[in-house]
């Protein structure tokens, strides 16, 4: 448990997810409070929504400092979609492009019959 003697060193007197403190001894001797900050999520695939990998978890404002190859993976739809959900993608338009063409040899296979 949290000791009883020590208290918070900000304005917020209240226990909640921003005022997340722990307890470390100083080189005096001393125990006090050391602020934390909050845990980064990581980024999420926009189909299926796991963790993306290959790309660290840090709070928003933070992306900002790190370098772009740091927040993106080498491929289409890197840093936003996970690499199955590209790879569906990719077969579904291929797909639907020969489905286009079938119907297209289907309909000229049919003026010719007529």
């Amino acid at each position: 448990m949290g000791n009883s003697r020590l208290t918070y060193r900000r304005r917020n007197p209240y226990n909640t997810r921003s005022n997340k403190v722990r307890v470390v001894k100083t080189p005096g001797g001393k125990l006090q409070y050391q602020q934390l900050k909050k845990r980064g999520s990581p980024p999420k695939c926009g189909d299926c929504g796991i963790k993306l990998p290959g790309i660290p978890a840090l709070r928003p404002r933070e992306y900002a400092k790190i370098s772009r190859p740091k927040k993106t993976v080498q491929r289409a739809y890197g840093g936003s979609r996970c690499a199955n959900c590209v790879k569906d993608r990719v077969v579904r338009a291929f797909l639907i492009e020969e489905q286009k063409i079938v119907k297209k040899v289907l309909k000229e296979s049919q003026q010719k019959k007529r």
